[in-house]
């Protein structure tokens, strides 16, 4: 099967990257965006055929590895 995670920092949490971001498209003459925010996308294929037990061993996978859940969501 195939997951695909979604890693976004926390509200609140300061993105320097999406600031910048948010920045340079502001001089580049795309006055309209007002924020920015930056995250990663991470697609697995996953030797699982039970969907539930699927999104278990994704979310396991999350809290060990893929994000840093002090800071971030997914």
């Amino acid at each position: 099967m195939k997951a695909r995670v979604q890693v976004n920092l926390k509200p609140g949490v300061l993105d320097t990257q999406g600031k910048a971001v948010a920045d340079t498209l502001g001089r580049l003459g795309f006055s309209e965006v007002d924020n920015v925010r930056v995250g990663k996308q991470i697609l697995l294929e996953i030797d699982e055929t039970d969907p539930a037990r699927l999104r278990q061993r994704v979310a396991r996978m999350c809290e060990t590895l893929l994000s840093n859940t002090v800071i971030e969501d997914y």
